[in-house]
């Protein structure tokens, strides 16, 4: 294979006489600290005026690089399954509730639930345990 005319470009070569085209000050224009050999500034550095980021407050605290990140799901989103249904991960993926079984999962309680279910999942809040429980549902941990 071949690659199309136009793609590759021959090196600048600078410094190899006016007829070359970058021939004089090399491309790098008249005096002044960019011109010179080892010149230029460092990052982020504006021309001695308060850099970006001085004048920006500073973060404070970390990240956590090993948080778990899970999936949530509320209750109330758990009503469109029938009565008496298993709801576990590969249903919730199904039913659109989660994009991806990557992560656990983990039930919230917001919202009300009126029909008995076994769901299946990785942690459960206090309140949707509760109120699947409440509702003649089963509350099973993977």
């Amino acid at each position: 294979m071949k690659a199309p005319v136009g793609a590759r470009h021959k090196r600048k070569r600078v410094g190899r006489g006016d007829g070359s085209g970058h021939g004089t000050y090399s491309g790098r224009g008249c005096k002044g600290q960019n011109s010179r050999a080892g010149g230029g500034v460092r990052l982020g550095f504006e021309g001695g005026q308060l850099p970006l980021i001085k004048r920006l407050p500073r973060t404070r605290g970390f990240v956590n690089i090993f948080k778990t990140e899970y999936c949530v799901i509320n209750v109330g989103s758990l009503s469109i399954f029938d009565a008496n249904t298993e709801v576990d991960p590969q249903a919730l993926l199904n039913a659109g509730l989660i994009k991806s079984l990557k992560r656990p999962i983990k039930i919230l309680g917001n919202g009300e639930i009126d029909r008995a279910l076994v769901v299946k999942a990785n942690k459960f809040s206090s309140t949707a345990e509760e109120k699947i429980v409440a509702a003649g549902g089963k509350v099973e941990g993977i």
